[in-house]
């Protein structure tokens, strides 16, 4: 490759991101992107790995006492693990190791695990709903970047965010259910917290395709700029 071409490829550039009438001017490399998003990647994994602990030893502290917590110090190093394990298993021959959607992935488990051992769940009213929200679109955007291509349709990618958002958000309520909501006293207000944590991961994943959406036009723009 032509040394010019290759600096100019590479060179940060300005990214101009229009969300909902909201423009937002942004200078990030790709290389930068990709250090940030490994450190974040680390982070949450060894975070998620520590708080795990200190809940299975003391559930008390993790403030998941009667919450799954056997089950949760088993599910969640899986959710974190599954794509380090896809990528070691069919993608490393044909791709690097994919930093930015590891770590999409990886952020709601820590998030969640960190939430309860700071008591959030049981002490801010729309904690909850905000987590669903934010939690699902990170997942959402996740297996968005680690399964279509940049030059997807906006359609696809919406196709894909809500396809993916709205079944995984469904098997977590049911999961939740079976963990330990049909012999805990929430029981009771189950069905009204339910719909409400769906709709919220449903929007969170609607977001998180629109998200994906600009920053990939963006991109695209800038690249046929260069």
């Amino acid at each position: 490759m032509n040394e010019a071409r290759y600096h100019c490829a590479n060179r940060p550039g300005p990214a101009h991101i229009s969300l909902l009438g909201v423009t937002v001017t942004a200078v990030v490399s790709r290389p930068t992107l990709t250090r940030t998003a490994m450190v974040v990647d680390i982070a949450a994994k060894v975070g998620l790995v520590v708080l795990l602990m200190i809940a299975v030893v003391h559930p008390d502290l993790g403030n998941i006492r009667g919450k799954a917590a056997g089950l949760r110090a088993v599910a969640y190093p899986l959710g974190a693990a599954v794509v380090p394990l896809i990528w070691w298993l069919v993608w490393r021959r044909d791709r690097p190791f994919p930093w930015l959607g590891d770590a999409l992935v990886t952020l709601p488990w820590f998030t969640d695990t960190l939430g309860n051992r700071l008591d959030l769940f049981d002490t801010v009213n729309w904690f909850d709903d905000g987590m669903h929200f934010m939690n699902w679109g990170l997942l959402t955007a996740g297996v968005l970047v680690l399964t279509l291509p940049p030059t997807a349709r906006p359609k696809a990618v919406v196709e894909r965010a809500l396809a993916f958002g709205v079944t995984a958000a469904m098997g977590w309520e049911l999961a939740e259910y079976v963990a330990f909501i049909r012999t805990s006293p929430e029981r009771d207000t189950a069905y009204t917290d339910t719909l409400g944590d769906m709709t919220m991961g449903s929007i969170g994943s609607f977001v998180a395709a629109l998200v994906v959406i600009a920053v990939w036009r963006s991109r695209r723009a800038d690249a046929a700029e260069v």
